[in-house]
């Protein structure tokens, strides 16, 4: 009398199907979440940088940290935080060398900086270093919102 279950190769062939499937799935699904990082990180920025002009036009003034804008915390879709800096108009030392540069090592930015740190996690003041050429940037006052190298 033969029972109804599996044969040992049919359960062997349903895994060999199975992992194929997923070897295939994993780094399509690999891709498209990272072609979806740049849209969903410039749609972030402009959000902030709308948030930013309200806060400049109730207080007069830039807030000093991202943490002082009314309203959830905005994190980017690799989970790290947005770079932000204030931009003062008085001297202030140290703050030179902390500004985001362009090609021609002129600030991009005289109001704020604001960016997402690129896959790698590090950034760096030039745009065109090569850490920092997969970053995400808000440039020439905002009316540039992008990837760095392409600024």
């Amino acid at each position: 009398m033969r029972s109804g279950g599996f044969t040992l190769l049919a359960v062997l062939v349903a895994l060999c199907v199975a992992g194929l499937l997923s070897a295939i799935a994993v780094p399509l699904y690999g891709a498209v979440v990272s072609r979806a990082f740049p849209g969903q990180a410039v749609t972030d920025i402009g959000t902030l940088n709308m948030r930013l002009e309200r806060y400049f036009s109730n207080n007069f003034d830039y807030p000093d940290s991202l943490d002082e804008l009314p309203g959830p915390v905005i994190i980017d879709p690799r989970g790290q935080t947005y770079q932000y800096l204030k931009i003062r108009r008085e001297a202030e030392p140290g703050l030179r060398g902390q500004l985001r540069k362009d090609r021609n090592l002129v600030p991009f930015n005289s109001d704020f900086n604001l960016s997402s740190v690129g896959e790698d996690g590090v950034s760096t003041p030039l745009l065109t270093a090569r850490a920092s050429r997969d970053e995400l940037v808000r440039a020439a006052e905002g009316s540039f919102v992008g990837v760095g190298e392409d600024f």
